[in-house]
């Protein structure tokens, strides 16, 4: 039987979570180690300064079935870690899968984001492994990512990604019951330049980083491009970030 290790950013209670559970449990044994709380934005951080702790909690399936998931004070990388070498040291998982993520995860989201992480740390774990986003969160929006989720999981179960490569995916709203989807590049992410700022009720100054919802541009090949026409983006991912071409050029710069 395949096993399938299941993480996310969004925690215990993350909309995304049973969605994707139950969508995979078909295809074999399905393990959940999952923040405690919502750990969106922790990008790739792991714990090193305070112990890792862990605890068991029921959750209900929508077919009435208790499954038991592991919750950790720690970061999603640190999900991945514990879950490949504690829980299933005797034995890799076969697939490891971030998410349902609430909110999408294109162009420079991926370097935030604690989803797209999740496979990252797969990936350097040596397992296949991909990360899902929807862009919003409506139930049938989750059902769409869960059917894409289930259709991507089961291809990577018989064929394999190169070494160091994992997928990004992100859902859009689908207007029926077809997943068409795009194999895409990272778009351009657009953040705002401002931080907004208050005063709080003991006079203190606070601001709040997060600014506006970040804009793309939709250029064609690209994440949002394929979110934009109502298509399900599929997006090879490195570990690897070396800018290979550059390296000729500043190997002669005088440093």
């Amino acid at each position: 039987m395949k096993t399938i290790l299941i993480s996310n950013d969004d925690g215990i209670y993350g909309p995304g979570l049973k969605p994707l559970i139950n969508a995979l449990r078909p295809l074999g044994r399905v393990i959940a180690v999952v923040p405690d709380s919502e750990r969106s934005a922790a990008s790739h951080s792991i714990t090193l300064h305070k112990p890792f702790r862990v605890q068991t909690l029921p959750m209900q399936l929508p077919n009435g079935k208790i499954i038991h998931l592991y919750t950790t004070n720690g970061t999603p990388s640190d999900c991945i870690r514990f879950g490949v070498l504690e829980l299933l040291k005797n034995k890799k998982p076969d697939l490891i899968v971030g998410g349902i993520n609430l909110g999408p995860n294109m162009g420079e989201d991926t370097v935030y984001s604690g989803t797209v992480a999740v496979a990252r740390e797969g990936a350097m774990m040596n397992v296949d492994s991909f990360a899902v986003s929807v862009l919003s969160g409506s139930d049938k929006d989750f059902e769409s990512a869960a059917r894409a989720s289930y259709r991507i999981a089961k291809t990577l179960l018989k064929k394999h990604l190169p070494s160091g490569v994992f997928l990004n995916v992100n859902v859009p709203s689908l207007p029926n019951n077809k997943v068409p989807i795009a194999y895409t590049r990272l778009g351009k992410r657009v953040y705002g330049k401002v931080i907004p700022s208050g005063v709080d009720p003991r006079g203190q100054t606070y601001y709040w980083l997060a600014g506006d919802m970040p804009k793309g541009i939709p250029a064609p090949g690209t994440d949002m491009a394929a979110v934009k026409d109502r298509k399900v983006s599929v997006t090879p991912l490195s570990v690897d970030t070396t800018l290979a071409p550059f390296l000729p050029i500043i190997s002669r710069w005088k440093i």
